[in-house]
């Protein structure tokens, strides 16, 4: 299979998709471990590219530079040093990277007091054992934002396991499994059934890897995977999110369900939800995926397994939810007078629930069986 270069032409719809949902994470992380005054935190970008499309639309390299230079008074203030870790193993595009990064930090002198870059033109093979201590030393949010599937190997995904204060995101060119996945040399990276694969649709095939991912994983895990499926043209790629931790968990699933709140889960209608609001006069209307999954909240809340808003977040991050769509979910069991609570939240929330200086417990008491 010939390589495929991202950037011998403009970015594409897609690719801007993901460059954005990067950039939104980025947005979101830096400033929890900024204020939480962490002396150093890190961000690996191992495929950044050259900073800059031929339109000079910014990749991810430029675009966390700006996230970090956003942070820069409160790096300041809380004394805080972020370390940016860019690779890019092609020599011209390195150059041209180096040289994005270098006009960059230029054109804000102050900026290199609190942000050290550090520039890598290396095999990420042979890289990510050198720089893996420093990953799991500090908070780090780490892009590995590959061309296909070669990484996605188990030997990363349960390194990345082993750390605790690491939140990763993958990009998949989930379309190479459709087409390629039985081939040995895919089999030798990723053990994937791809038979079972394509029992489902084609545009499913970002949750069936995430799927596979999960089984891989010890037992005992605190990690959790999302998927967030992009289309372009003809082919599915695919952003594979991970973290141990409820508030990252929480991050990412609002800005997912922001840039579509249809599904949450892509950047097009997967679950074809907009035609189940049409009825069929020969068959019950199909729910869309909200309204499935309040359905499960109904379900649990009165059958006595979901009791309290602890319960309920954690059903509800599961399931690949926010908290406002079981929130809506309660307080309409509650006016029609199916569960109470006191109060006039169920304050199913990331605070109520994790925040122990806001923490608030609220139970679920049922009104009718």
């Amino acid at each position: 299979m010939a390589h495929k270069d991202l950037h011998d032409k403009p970015f594409g719809e897609s690719t801007i998709a993901k460059l954005e949902i990067f950039e939104d994470y980025a947005q979101a992380w830096i400033p929890t471990f900024v204020m939480q005054g962490k002396p150093n935190i890190c961000i690996f970008d191992f495929f950044a590219g050259t900073g800059y499309d031929k339109n000079r639309i910014p990749g991810s390299p430029i675009r966390l530079l700006k996230k970090i230079q956003e942070q820069k008074e409160h790096l300041f203030q809380k004394n805080v040093t972020v370390f940016l870790y860019l690779n890019e193993f092609e020599s011209k595009k390195f150059e041209q990277l180096e040289k994005a990064c270098e006009d960059f930090m230029d054109a804000d002198e102050s900026l290199a007091n609190k942000v050290k870059v550090k520039l890598l033109n290396e095999d990420f093979e042979k890289l990510f054992p050198k720089i893996f201590g420093e990953i799991k030393k500090y908070p780090s949010l780490v892009y590995l934002d590959q061309n296909g599937i070669k990484y996605l190997s188990d030997k990363y995904l349960l390194e990345l396991e082993k750390t605790e204060q690491t939140d990763f995101i993958y990009f998949v060119s989930s379309s190479y499994l459709w087409r390629f996945g039985d081939r040995e040399e895919f089999k030798n990276y990723v053990d994937f059934d791809l038979n079972e694969a394509k029992k489902q649709p084609y545009k499913h095939i970002n949750r069936f890897l995430i799927e596979q991912l999960r089984n891989k994983l010890p037992q005992n895990t605190k990690l959790k995977l999302y998927p967030f499926s992009l289309k372009k043209g003809a082919n599915i790629h695919g952003v594979i999110f991970g973290a141990k931790h409820p508030r990252a968990v929480d991050k990412f699933l609002t800005l997912c369900w922001k840039r579509n709140d249809t599904n949450g889960e892509a950047n097009f209608d997967i679950d074809e939800d907009v035609g189940k609001a049409q009825l069929n006069m020969f068959e019950s209307r199909k729910l869309t995926k909200i309204e499935s999954f309040e359905k499960g909240v109904r379900e649990q809340v009165l059958n006595g397994s979901l009791t309290d808003n602890f319960d309920l977040l954690a059903y509800t991050y599961a399931a690949g939810h926010i908290g406002k769509h079981a929130s809506k979910c309660l307080l309409e069991m509650k006016k029609n007078k199916k569960v109470d609570f006191k109060g006039r939240s169920p304050s199913v929330t990331y605070d109520c629930v994790h925040n122990r200086k806001k923490q608030k417990q609220v139970f679920y008491k049922l009104m009718q069986k």
